[in-house]
């Protein structure tokens, strides 16, 4: 999953950056109102962790234009104001949680797969599909009864396919969900990581999940017939 941390104390913003990405996410950062619109014109993001108070554009204004331009993406807003009228007015602006610093950033981890399995329909961190089990809190994918190891970004693509299992999804989609904007590497990664991945999870087994359309992308289902690529 992606997710945008907009923070104007620059060392909150790099330690909220820093724990995110150590508990698997794809995570951008940036400082102000304004900066955090360019970045979400240009990646679609699971989740904002959104600060108020910030110069040229603050939290509740960037928040009101979001939701007018009906961008729904789920949004904690985290900042030092704690009175009930500040919680209020973000909440009927449209944010989804809101938390007081100084906060516990397991808390934080907590609140935020919690927003995002709501807005997934799901109502709790373990996704299923055919005898495939990940669970996005502990970072395991089972099949089988039997756990597979995966590397960090492995599991990203897999968290990020069985929470869209049965959409086809492109390169394009794959690399702006797991890779931040600092990324520059080989355009081919995204399909050497699925061709670890599906002999990973498919190998052995003789219903296949992990399908390709050529030419358009990747599926996960456990119906139908895909390309093998």
């Amino acid at each position: 999953m992606r997710i945008l941390v907009v923070e104007d104390a620059r060392d909150m913003n790099r330690l909220i950056v820093k724990t995110l990405t150590r508990a698997g996410y794809s995570v951008d950062g940036c400082y102000n109102g304004e900066e955090a619109l360019v970045f979400l014109l240009g990646a679609e993001y699971d989740a904002i962790v959104l600060d108020v108070m910030m110069p040229r554009l603050d939290g509740y204004q960037l928040l009101r234009q979001l939701r007018d331009k009906g961008v729904d993406t789920p949004v904690l807003f985290l900042t030092a104001r704690d009175a009930v009228a500040d919680r209020v007015k973000g909440l009927n602006l449209g944010a989804d949680d809101y938390m007081i610093k100084p906060f516990d950033f397991e808390e934080l981890l907590a609140r935020i797969r919690a927003m995002t399995r709501k807005r997934a329909g799901n109502r709790s961190n373990r996704f299923s599909l055919a005898d495939l089990t990940v669970d996005i809190e502990r970072r395991t994918a089972v099949r089988g009864g039997v756990e597979i190891p995966l590397l960090p970004k492995e599991f990203s693509i897999l968290e990020y396919m069985i929470r869209n299992q049965g959409i086809v999804l492109s390169r394009e989609q794959l690399e702006n969900q797991i890779w931040n904007y600092e990324y520059s590497g080989s355009s081919n990664n995204v399909d050497v990581y699925i061709s670890r991945l599906r002999k990973k999870i498919d190998s052995g087994h003789a219903v296949k999940l992990l399908h390709t359309l050529r030419g358009v992308g990747w599926v996960l289902k456990a119906e139908g017939d895909g390309e093998d690529a």
